[in-house]
């Protein structure tokens, strides 16, 4: 196999996992939501946030929301307890989940995280049978346990 077709096949694999954490995410724990991108461009506006941070996050989280359905009325109305979510999903066995979780994150993300502030959480889900569960973490939270950080360069000709 050539290493462009793997590496392509690890893309869709890892965006069908993430796909699987989002509907874990809304079905099991009310105040998930996910976001369209007008929906993002509306909270980034109210926020007072650059557009430029359209894929910094996947989901938001609105903690005493128990209704189902997001509106726009519904953004407006919660938009400072609203909690933007970037997601991180895994099938790997994780009895104590985050501790263990592998997983790519972009500069992006982390200055995203810091602009944010409070509003803004890394969200692990694990999807193994034997230990799902989710974990929210600020930033000054994930700072705090990670144990080895690398740079990876991408790059486009």
């Amino acid at each position: 196999m050539k290493k462009h077709t793997h590496s392509f096949t690890i893309t869709l694999s890892n965006n069908k996992t993430e796909k699987e954490g989002v509907i874990y995410l809304i079905e099991n724990h009310k105040g998930f939501f996910q976001v369209n991108k007008d929906e993002k461009k509306e909270i980034l506006k109210l926020l007072d946030l650059e557009v430029r941070f359209l894929q910094s996050f996947d989901l938001i989280f609105i903690p005493s929301l128990s209704e189902k359905k997001l509106t726009h009325e519904t953004i407006e109305a919660y938009i400072s307890e609203i909690l933007l979510i970037e997601l991180k999903t895994t099938k790997k066995y994780l009895p104590n989940n985050p501790t263990g979780f592998f997983f790519g994150a972009t500069e992006n993300e982390f200055n995203f995280g810091k602009l944010v502030g409070k509003n803004f959480r890394f969200c692990f889900v694990c999807l193994n049978e034997k230990s799902k569960s989710q974990k929210m973490l600020t930033l000054p939270e994930l700072e705090a346990i990670i144990k080895n950080r690398r740079i990876q360069y991408q790059i486009n000709l």
